[in-house]
């Protein structure tokens, strides 16, 4: 917003990188990446190990409770689908559900992102969308990136995981099952825009939500730094 450019390859978002080959490794090091932040559970990682990689790999998990707590998150997520008029809305309140429940995650993840080495650094989860999604608004939005691109930026996902997506879709045994893997696919801008406006009308502002979570000034700046030098 104030005219600068982010720091091009400082954070690159990511599906699962367990799909690299080894040329992609070369690849991903060849880059300047020094560490991978890895936001995907631990029921995820025990059907997908880490292998030993060339690059440090921090584990912080986004979304991590216990079965109960799930089993109260998955009410509050139905709900909020059925009353929601369309994907977008659903998206967004879905996002901001995950955002309350698991706000020592969020600081957790962005205090590993401004404690990282210096070098770049990929954060994924399983899809690249979702919980690094968020991550990286969030770390866009520090940097003094407009709403609207950090949505564009998000929206991009739809497009790039088609090829997955629509694996999945031929894989559905039922309309109901296909219905609900075409709704999980989509990105709409607008859903991450109605999280940022939410989060800002609810705290004052982003930063304000962030230091609610645990993360401190001092993280808020050395994150800017690394996002613009």
């Amino acid at each position: 917003m104030d005219g600068g450019e982010t720091r091009f390859g400082a954070v690159v978002r990511a599906d699962s990188v367990s799909q690299l080959s080894e040329a992609g490794w070369e690849a991903l090091v060849a880059y300047g990446i020094h560490t991978v932040l890895d936001l995907r559970g631990e029921h995820e990682r025990e059907d997908d190990p880490p292998a030993e990689l060339p690059v440090e790999v921090l584990h912080v998990p986004f979304m991590e409770a216990s079965e109960a707590e799930w089993e109260e998150i998955a009410e509050e997520l139905e709900a909020a689908t059925a009353a929601a008029p369309d994907v977008a809305t659903s998206t967004r309140d879905a996002y901001l559900i995950f955002l309350e429940r698991f706000r020592g995650n969020v600081a957790a993840a962005l205090k590993a992102v401004a404690n990282a080495p210096g070098g770049g650094v990929v954060v994924h989860c399983v899809g690249g969308k979702d919980r690094t999604g968020l991550l990286v608004a969030f770390l866009l939005h520090l940097a003094g990136v407009p709403n609207e691109e950090i949505a564009a930026d998000y929206a991009l996902s739809e497009e790039r995981l088609r090829e997955r997506h629509e694996a999945w879709f031929a894989a559905a045994d039922s309309e109901e099952e296909l219905e609900r893997l075409r709704r999980i696919a989509q990105t709409p801008a607008r859903s991450m825009l109605g999280v940022f406006e939410a989060l800002e009308r609810q705290y004052g502002s982003i930063e304000a939500y962030l230091r609610s979570t645990g993360v401190t000034d001092d993280e808020l700046e050395r994150l800017r730094a690394r996002l613009r030098g």
